[in-house]
């Protein structure tokens, strides 16, 4: 579509009416199943979905129509994450009650919207410029272009969709046919040994989407943790840490092994992270002023009556400026009403600002990388609460007792900022694809982000009041363990008064610092292999287990490439043959989602997370979980071999 195309409904009333009921019901299920299971399930590809099946039901909607339902509701995965990975730490550090309403519609929106503006000059350079993989935002532009061209597209959707659906209603959080992983897990003496996959079919096709180069870094940073440093740890450094040793007396081997990883080993992750955050931003500054003064040209064109195409029309950076300052001031007053003074709530809004638009640069650059399912917005926020909380410690000292609580404040506005700007990305890619204009995106994703955090107080609060949140009670025996929001409130009073684990972290930087020599030297070379150090970070952050699959879903994209003979060949020829096992990934991850979506329903409704389980006589082992996996690498490669 250009500028003398007859205009395509795109952002009509139906369409924004859609997408904001899905976000605030994605958001909804969302939050407890992350809470619950310490994971959100992303929302685009499904919303696209249910909107392709509503809207027909109206007469039909366009491709554009469906894109922006899709865009708009994918708020309801990234909102929700950005909110229970931070806010839940201000009741389990005793801070709040409940859940304040007027707080967390602040925190929430006004972080989703920031997230928007940020994202916005980056389209450009991530999109357009210098394209990334955006593995999702691909995989619902191929869902968007089933449904408006019917046909051998939408018979491969729909079946790899039931396949990823039934394999999902079939594992451990459904009906526990089989489980969600294959682990194995022994000890050689004072040597840990670990390997395992994790048997979702959603995985596998991120890998295929994301391809063999992205697959061997973050499956080789996870070999680093698990199978070099868990091992060297337990050998030689465990009777250092006598409260961690006693923690893990007489548990399995796999226990022994998350122990450590939790306790130790995933700081690594962390500290390549921070070292590589920084990198990637001072890598990307050139490409960023780029995306910045083209926004400003084009926006300098719009006023100077000079036409510019739908599909490169972003939200003037004029307003972008001016809602920046207009969302800012509400944070400022809260982050003052927290500490009371003037003087340090002004140096918590520009550290928020600042880290802000730094990490929703990460996010949107890893979110290009594996996809934003498997963006580690957690790591990102942890390096947020680090870096808040030594400003904090020179402003309010060590010994503070709101210096925890001012620094998770700081990080939930970011961590909602990250998610949603990675998610933008993604949805902006699959609107670059198929043809969209960015502003009406960019616009309906604010929109979305805003809805969902009209409705996420009071689910906050309807789950911990049915459930309990955190440590487990007398009252709430089994309580929702909120995994990201303990890590958070852990790392925030290890930093006013309590202990971090330092020296992994000072490692951690240490080996992304490896990394980026090593990727450089790569670079120096031309060598078509690369080693991004924030994909390396991923696997270290991550367990094993689920960088298997991503691994072996970009081992089949290998296969079908030199089945092909189209290795080294141009883009456009490589994607015309992997159209099909994109659409089939994209399957495979639509099923997934949605039936995990399905699923929390009757969970919700009848508070067990066993209400679906079969009896112990139906369930199978994980020798039967990775048959089936590998029947499903089997078809994805035959479906893959059909060229589009």
């Amino acid at each position: 579509m250009n500028a003398a195309q007859p205009a395509v409904r795109q952002l009509s009333l139906r369409a924004v009416i859609l997408s904001m009921v899905l976000a605030m019901i994605l958001a909804a299920a969302n939050a407890y199943l992350g809470l619950f299971a310490g994971l959100t399930i992303a929302t685009a590809i499904p919303a696209a979905v249910v909107s392709m099946a509503v809207l027909r039901l109206f007469g039909g909607g366009s491709i554009l129509e469906n894109n922006i339902v899709q865009t708009g509701a994918s708020a309801g995965s990234s909102i929700a994450a950005g909110v229970i990975f931070t806010i839940p730490a201000l009741v389990i550090l005793g801070y709040w009650q409940d859940f304040r309403y007027s707080w967390v519609l602040a925190i929430a929106g006004l972080g989703g919207l920031l997230g928007v503006l940020f994202s916005v000059p980056l389209r450009r350079t991530m999109i357009v410029e210098e394209p990334l993989a955006f593995p999702e935002g691909k995989a619902a532009a191929e869902v968007l272009k089933a449904g408006e061209n019917p046909g051998d597209g939408v018979k491969t959707l729909a079946f790899a969709g039931a396949l990823g659906a039934v394999i999902k209603l079939a594992a451990a959080s459904g009906l526990r046919l089989i489980p969600d992983a294959a682990i194995g897990a022994t000890f050689f003496g004072r040597y840990f040994a670990f390997m395992g996959t994790n048997l979702s079919p959603a995985l596998l096709g991120v890998g295929y989407i994301v391809g063999l180069n992205v697959g061997i870094v973050v499956v080789a940073g996870s070999i680093l943790s698990w199978n070099i440093a868990i091992p060297l740890y337990h050998a030689f450094f465990l009777d250092s840490d006598p409260t961690l040793a006693a923690k893990i007396a007489g548990a399995g081997a796999e226990d022994i092994g998350y122990a450590i990883w939790s306790a130790k080993i995933r700081y690594l992750g962390v500290g390549a992270m921070l070292i590589g955050g920084v990198w990637t931003l001072f890598s990307l500054r050139k490409s960023l002023a780029s995306g910045i003064k083209s926004g400003l040209a084009a926006a300098r064109k719009n006023v100077g009556g000079v036409a510019v195409a739908e599909v490169d029309r972003d939200l003037p950076m004029k307003w972008m400026l001016i809602a920046l300052v207009v969302f800012t001031i509400p944070l400022a007053l809260l982050y003052q009403a927290i500490v009371g003074s003037w003087l340090v709530a002004i140096p918590m809004t520009i550290i928020m600002i600042v880290a802000g638009f730094l990490f929703v640069s990460v996010s949107g650059y890893l979110a290009g990388l594996v996809g934003s399912s498997n963006n580690p917005v957690s790591g990102i926020t942890i390096a947020t609460i680090l870096f808040a909380s030594l400003v904090l410690i020179l402003l309010l000292g060590r010994d503070s007792p709101i210096g925890a609580v001012a620094a998770i404040m700081i990080g939930a506005v970011v961590c909602c900022a990250a998610a949603v700007g990675g998610d933008n990305l993604q949805d902006l890619k699959a609107g670059y694809i198929v043809g969209a204009t960015p502003w009406k995106q960019q616009l309906m994703l604010g929109i979305g982000a805003f809805s969902c955090a009209l409705v996420m107080a009071p689910v906050l609060n309807l789950l911990a009041a049915a459930y309990g949140i955190g440590a487990p009670t007398p009252e709430h025996p089994n309580a929702l363990a909120a995994p990201q929001a303990n890590l958070m409130a852990s790392v925030a009073q290890g930093m006013f008064g309590g202990q971090l684990p330092w020296s992994m972290i000072a490692i951690g930087s240490g080996i992304g610092a490896a990394v980026i020599a090593l990727d450089e030297w790569l670079k120096a070379r031309r060598s078509s292999f690369r080693v991004p150090v924030l994909g390396a970070a991923i696997g270290i952050y991550l367990p094993l287990e689920l960088m298997v699959p991503i691994f072996v879903g970009g081992l089949l994209a290998y296969i079908v490439e030199r089945r092909h003979g189209v290795l080294g060949a141009a883009e456009e020829e490589r994607e015309r043959v992997h159209r099909p096992g994109v659409l089939f990934s994209a399957g495979l991850i639509t099923g997934e989602a949605l039936m995990g979506i399905f699923m929390a329903i009757p969970i919700v409704v009848s508070g067990s997370a066993e209400v679906l389980a079969l009896p112990e006589s139906f369930q199978f082992g994980k020798f039967v979980g990775l048959v089936v996996l590998a029947l499903i690498a089997v078809l994805l490669v035959r479906a893959a071999g059909k060229r589009a």
